[in-house]
């Protein structure tokens, strides 16, 4: 087995987490994982397949896993993220056995590529494969971002290295379930929107470069995102998503998730960014009060 760990995070995850760890188990037997209170038989699975699993309140997404990095029982060379309904390609597997012992000090760093399935079927356009991530890095070189939303490992030093095979991305919830999961998922968008623009909070981020890697080039046009007017920047996204980068070819279920995902979601997130420029105006300290009441999200505070 390689020196490495894998920290997940779970709440109620009865439908992947088997496949998942199954998948890990192939390089490793360094299973960390943080669950939040699952009511499921989500720990039970977890545990069975060996597992050390640790209970941990949620608060934010980065708050949790950097609460994993810095409980990890396993004193490992290397660490790895997955989510839940994430698994390893064999041949993934087959990669970091052979090239993990054998990398050099000098990186720290190792991307892998993930394919996105929706409704059982391979999302291959509209930008959406590959996705480069930075899923595997030594111990201590890096921590995850306290961004609200899409948040990235950042490495304190060192070089990075890309793999050649595949994570997969293929949640197993229904359609319903996805809605409103995004619902959710707005209101952290709108805050990371908004923070480009107000600052609310400083934190060690991942720099926004255009040249620079998968997450500083996403960095770098979420800025520039979130500068261009309501409701026309979803639109334009959609199509360009959708025509320019061939989304269209994806099928059915790639109309239904370039359309949710590249269209409806950020056009709820415009429309509750427009509620809190209607209901308390532009201004830093009434926006700030506004999500304390109404949400309990204090903007300013540490996650």
């Amino acid at each position: 087995m390689l020196d490495i760990s894998v920290i997940i995070l779970t709440f109620n995850e009865e439908k992947h987490i088997e496949r998942c760890l199954k998948s890990l188990l192939l390089f490793t037997d360094k299973i960390f994982i943080i669950d939040s209170g699952s009511t499921d038989k989500t720990v039970e699975i977890a545990q069975s397949l060996g597992a050390i699993v640790q209970f941990n309140p949620w608060v934010t997404y980065a708050q949790q896993f950097n609460f994993g990095i810095q409980h990890n029982p396993f004193k490992t060379k290397w660490l790895m993220r997955m989510d839940c309904d994430e698994y390893v390609m064999p041949e993934l597997a087959n990669e970091l056995i052979e090239k993990l012992p054998a990398t050099q000090e000098e990186f720290s760093g190792l991307y892998v590529k993930r394919r996105v399935f929706f409704m059982n079927k391979w999302i291959k356009r509209g930008g959406y494969y590959p996705i480069w991530l930075l899923r595997v890095w030594r111990s201590g070189k890096g921590i995850c971002e306290e961004s609200w939303m899409d948040e990235h490992i950042k490495l304190f030093e060192g070089k990075t290295l890309n793999l050649t095979n595949d994570i997969v991305d293929h949640n197993l919830n229904n359609l319903t379930w996805w809605t409103q999961k995004h619902n959710l998922y707005a209101i952290r968008e709108v805050i990371d929107l908004l923070n480009i623009n107000y600052n609310f909070r400083d934190f060690q981020a991942v720099e926004p470069v255009f040249w620079g890697t998968q997450e500083q080039r996403k960095r770098y046009l979420k800025v520039k995102y979130a500068n261009l007017p309501l409701f026309t920047r979803p639109l334009f996204y959609f199509l360009y998503r959708y025509f320019i980068k061939l989304g269209f070819m994806d099928g059915k279920q790639g109309l239904i998730w370039h359309f949710l995902q590249g269209f409806w979601y950020r056009f709820l997130v415009d429309a509750k960014i427009y509620e809190v420029y209607h209901r308390v105006g532009k201004e830093k300290e009434d926006i700030i009060q506004f999500f304390k009441s109404e949400y309990g999200k204090d903007l300013t505070a540490k996650q």
